[in-house]
């Protein structure tokens, strides 16, 4: 297979369900880019010609009414169903006629086919037929699809066929009809549903997934072949009615333009995007909340961790060990707690403790174990956790990791407020800025041993002996890296970089460091988006001998809020326990 720098005009696409609808949309716009050729494929009967009746009618009123008229003059009694039906196969007609006169004053040629892509045999009779006329075909889109929404325990082996067939059998009959040796293109369009879940589509999401992983496959079975699963969000189109705008509003779901979205469609086919098998483009599907019963439940998860499954431990070695940080642990347990409560979002936590932490060495046990008790649930607006991660040894001791006493998801966040104490004047008493605080040499004076993956403080703004305010930047890392401990709602990389500013202060001050004990209380109103300034005002509230207490604040440049955690608590150890 060869891959083009642009679509020739020479190249021929299959474009199932693309006849009207969004996928015809989108063939519309990649002919006014390409104008190539297009098979479109769909279930509808395309009529040489409309009734004489049925012309100049386009007002739904207005055509219904001669419908039924037309039903009266044969003697037949027209019903609801038998309307609506005849008023679809005049609708649809016109639609597909449009679609192929789109394309054509685009300057592109196209031919419909009336077949059902789940039927093979009529498939391939009728691609044969009509690559004699187009050529060899070089790309499908594969736009077809079925909805049949329930809750699972009301869907029917029927409506399972029904939604699977379209998606899963009709790739399968299109990849057996058409070589895939001599495809420069594969464009498969899956849904969010697929990456997020959603109530009612558990067939609909099953059909997808396996579309987005067959573009895996295919992109690694045919290397030079531009392969994308486009995981759609909900477009602005007939099947986004007024009642699911609103719905889709409820939920702070964003739907997509149509001129956006096929424009979206063209820009994924561009060459630099060959190498991505799969995208999403949509706002993420957020669960309405579950109705909460009044039985308090007990959860236990277990898990195995292995320092190849995660690969941001590489930059979190202390004294020469691969250490999990304490607020991956959080991680966990929020995420956990999240997921067990659909529609449900942290918005604090209380009494956080490390207790003998997780090394990645010939300590590192066969599983971890995560116990989550609900202790309260008060009036369907919030559930109440505890936590406690922890694991056995061969000789059967038990070993406690972290422990967190209240763990607070609610169905609506706070909203943010602003920090009184914003000071963001520069003192230019510190003058390292970026990468100039992370060394891996404790010889540094700013010795901040965290990689990549938990970086940057960008520079200190003042720093005073009961407060330090630091401005810094979480740069994106990638899925692999995140391993077991992805980000989600809490953010564990951004908000151990959040506390560098502690490490700064005692480093200026008292020439110590100190490592996390834990965390009176955390705080989050909103997410911190990532790639972006944000601020941290670091509080002294205690200085021992042996320990140090800060509250921090996390903000923008205004002061307004996105996280607080309160009475963060680190034990101070010697300098070089942190060489390898």
């Amino acid at each position: 297979m060869k891959l083009t720098t642009h679509i020739p005009y020479s190249s021929v696409f299959v474009v199932t369900g693309g006849a009207k609808g969004i996928t015809a949309k989108c063939a519309i716009k990649l002919a006014q880019h390409y104008p190539c050729k297009f098979i479109l494929i769909g279930r509808s009967e395309l009529l040489d010609s409309e009734p004489e009746w049925a012309k100049d009618s386009f007002e739904e009123p207005v055509l219904k009414k001669r419908i039924m008229e037309y039903f009266l003059s044969l003697g037949e009694k027209p019903t609801p169903i038998s309307v609506q039906k005849q008023y679809t196969k005049i609708t649809s007609n016109r639609e597909i006629k449009q679609t192929l006169e789109a394309i054509h004053q685009a300057g592109g040629y196209a031919e419909y086919l009336s077949v059902d892509v789940t039927d093979s045999h009529t498939l391939k009779q009728k691609l044969s037929a009509i690559v004699e006329r187009t050529g060899a075909i070089t790309g499908i889109i594969h736009g077809a699809g079925n909805l049949a929404d329930k809750l699972i325990e009301k869907k029917t082996e029927q409506d399972f066929e029904k939604v699977y067939t379209a998606k899963v059998k009709g790739l399968e009959n299109l990849l057996c009809c058409i070589k895939p040796t001599q495809l420069e293109y594969l464009i498969l369009f899956s849904s969010v549903t697929s990456f997020y879940g959603n109530i009612g589509q558990t067939d609909y999401a099953i059909a997808n997934e396996i579309l987005n992983k067959s573009a895996h496959l295919v992109k690694q079975l045919y290397p030079e072949c531009h392969v994308v699963a486009i995981n759609w969000g909900g477009w602005d189109s007939g099947m986004v009615t007024p009642e699911l705008k609103k719905e889709f509003a409820r939920r702070s779901i964003d739907i997509i333009p149509v001129e956006v979205g096929t424009q979206m469609l063209v820009n994924e086919m561009h060459p630099a995007n060959s190498g991505t098998a799969q995208v999403v483009i949509g706002s993420p599907l957020i669960p309405p909340p579950i109705p909460l019963d009044t039985e308090l439940r007990t959860y236990r998860i277990r898990r195995r961790l292995s320092l190849e499954a995660n690969p941001f431990l590489q930059n979190h070695i202390i004294a020469g060990q691969p250490v999990l940080p304490a607020v991956c642990a959080v991680s966990w347990i929020v995420n956990s707690c999240e997921q067990l409560s659909p529609g449900y979002k942290l918005f604090n936590y209380t009494d956080f403790k490390v207790l003998k932490g997780i090394t990645f060495n010939e300590s590192l046990a066969k599983e971890y174990i995560l116990d989550l008790q609900e202790i309260a649930k008060t009036n369907s607006q919030e559930i109440i956790f505890q936590a406690k991660i922890w694991s056995q040894t061969p000789e059967g001791k038990i070993n406690y990791h972290f422990s967190i006493a209240q763990v607070k998801l609610v169905k609506n966040l706070p909203a943010r407020f602003t920090y009184e104490s914003l000071n963001l004047e520069e003192d230019n008493i510190i003058t390292i800025t970026g990468k100039d605080f992370y060394q891996t040499q404790t010889t540094s004076f700013f010795p901040l041993f965290h990689g990549e993956a938990f970086q940057e403080v960008r520079k200190v703004l003042n720093i005073s002996h009961e407060k330090i305010t630091t401005e810094c930047i979480w740069y994106e890392i990638t899925d692999k890296q995140q391993g077991q401990f992805p980000v989600q709602s809490f953010n564990p990389y951004l908000i151990d970089l959040s506390t560098h500013s502690l490490w700064i202060w005692m480093q200026n001050f008292h020439q110590e460091i100190c490592l996390p004990a834990g965390t009176q209380q955390y705080e989050q109103y909103t997410e911190i988006p990532a790639n972006t300034s944000f601020y941290v005002s670091c509080e002294l509230k205690a200085k021992t001998g042996s320990s140090v207490t800060a509250d921090f604040i996390l903000h923008d440049n205004q002061g307004r809020v996105y996280s607080r955690l309160l009475g963060g608590k680190g034990i101070i150890i010697p300098t070089q326990s942190l060489s390898s």
